[in-house]
């Protein structure tokens, strides 16, 4: 492959996929139920044993 296909394909489908990826990770994190085990696991090193 020579640096102009790479670029050609980082420039398109590699950004696609990252801006997909990252939407997927945003939607992950602001799923119902998911602000509770943040809270959880936020608690988490303020716990005595």
């Amino acid at each position: 492959m020579d640096y102009n296909l790479m670029r050609e394909f980082a420039d398109s489908w590699a950004l696609l996929a990252m801006a997909l990826f990252f939407a997927g990770a945003i939607a992950f994190a602001l799923r119902p139920g998911s602000r509770k085990l943040a809270d959880e696991a936020a608690r988490i090193p303020l716990e005595d044993d």
